[in-house]
């Protein structure tokens, strides 16, 4: 079972099989084993593109979109559990696989698609961060810029202390995003009643164009082509016996309890976000809050919250902001390795491509930000395009992963069951159609 090549290394080699995992120890040992690669994945799912749609989604429509976000959510866990069981099933990460089904000249194309969506994420991530920075510490947005550069040697350093303490960070730098807005969210006195209801499908939802647009913003938001290729690998960080088919597959169900619970953190930060910008910004001034300078502004000036609580909010809106980006560094950092060794078999020192990676990042936005200058908003419009192209390379994910989890030569007694395919394929028919008219509509708004 699996794909034999002796001439291949190991995904992600210096961390594969590090970390001790015993099949006959307790249920809570080896799920305390498995705790951790869910965390690096949930971050995907909590960067500023969601944040800027889930906020502008509850601003402008109030609770309705929340059941987007519940499909949006379970549709992903799906996605994730079927890139666990090929990670465990066949010791291969997605980007290994893919090139197991090409040929050398496709698989250079798609591995070109892939560096540009991981550019794409980082582009996000440099925003995000100065955009943190200036709100902060009043640093222009141009050094921010810039200093974000700095942040491809954080996962370097980390590295030296093993897979665990990158997890651990990861993992302290969510909790402080989800404490830091359920704090919020508790300030601003949601309606209950409302915020149940918005679980509810509403024909709105299909029959209104403005409250379709955002609501495939928050779609095509959700899944993201880096977390698929990541979490192929991490998965196989974990020491497990590779020859037994009862321990793989005790290690696919831990791996996926692990996804689905950080995922489950996810749902809840981008419903927390929602929420957040229904409860303060519904009704009042909303169509004004198009970007994260706007939403800081709103928060730090809203009556009903006073200027001392309006202060702490707005302040620790712009710390969650600058904690998103540096997670979205971790993960940038791991899935650019995993992209380049996969596709081309080619392995260069992590500083410099991860230097070579997000100067490439860097530069749009310092381009954007000296013609531009003075005007953040055409910053946070290069964010947009950044989601838009991410939305165009995702079917290059979905697609070999499917095919690869519903193979049995390769997948062996792990392949998808049958309503697996069935969901899988409609996933991906339907986000891919969902995209794309995301995309005409988005260049429709230019």
């Amino acid at each position: 079972m699996g794909i034999k090549d002796n001439n291949e290394q190991r995904s992600l080699d210096e961390i594969n099989s590090t970390i001790e995992f015993n099949g006959t120890q307790r249920t809570s040992q080896k799920f305390l084993a498995f705790l951790g690669p869910g965390l690096l994945v949930a971050v995907g799912y909590m960067d500023p593109g969601n944040w800027i749609t889930s906020m502008q989604g509850g601003a402008q429509f109030g609770y309705t979109l929340l059941f987007i976000i519940l499909i949006s959510s379970l549709s992903a866990m799906l996605l994730q559990s079927m890139t666990v069981r090929l990670g465990i099933a066949t010791d291969k990460d997605l980007a290994q696989m893919t090139r197991h089904y090409l040929n050398k000249p496709t698989a250079i194309i798609f591995w070109i698609i892939a560096e540009l969506a991981i550019i794409a994420t980082d582009i996000a991530e440099v925003i995000g961060s100065a955009i943190a920075l200036d709100l902060l510490f009043d640093i222009p947005l141009i050094i921010g810029a810039l200093i974000t550069v700095l942040d491809v040697f954080l996962l370097l350093f980390i590295m030296k202390f093993g897979f665990r303490k990158i997890e651990a960070i990861v993992g302290t730098l969510i909790f402080t995003v989800l404490m830091i807005f359920v704090f919020e969210v508790f300030i601003s006195s949601p309606n209950t009643i409302e915020i149940l209801n918005g679980f509810i499908p509403h024909h709105q939802i299909i029959t209104d164009h403005n409250i379709l647009y955002i609501a495939l913003g928050i779609i095509g938001a959700t899944i993201m082509p880096h977390n698929l290729y990541l979490h192929s690998s991490i998965v196989q960080s974990r020491k497990y016996n590779r020859h037994s088919l009862t321990d793989k597959a005790q290690a696919i169900k831990y791996a996926t309890i692990d996804s689905n619970i950080q995922l489950s953190i996810a749902f809840i930060v981008n419903c927390l976000l929602l929420v957040l910008g229904a409860a303060l910004f519904y009704g009042v001034n909303s169509n004004n809050l198009g970007g994260f300078y706007d939403l800081y502004h709103a928060l730090r000036t809203q009556p009903v919250l006073g200027v001392v609580m309006g202060s702490i909010m707005s302040t620790l809106f712009a710390v969650a902001l600058l904690a998103s980006g540096q997670n979205s560094t971790i993960t940038g950092t791991l899935a650019g390795q995993i992209v380049m060794e996969g596709f081309l078999k080619l392995s260069i020192p992590n500083w410099m491509r991860r230097l070579i990676t997000r100067s490439l990042a860097v530069i749009p936005v310092l381009v954007c930000l000296i013609i531009f200058r003075g005007n953040e908003s055409k910053m946070e419009q290069l964010l947009v395009f950044s989601q838009v192209f991410l939305s165009i390379a995702l079917p290059f994910s979905l697609i070999p992963l499917q095919l690869a989890t519903s193979n049995k030569t390769l997948m062996g007694p792990f392949q998808n069951k049958k309503w697996v395919n069935i969901c899988a394929w409609s996933l991906i028919i339907i986000l891919s159609f969902l995209n794309i008219y995301l995309i005409i509509e988005t260049f429709k708004e230019l």
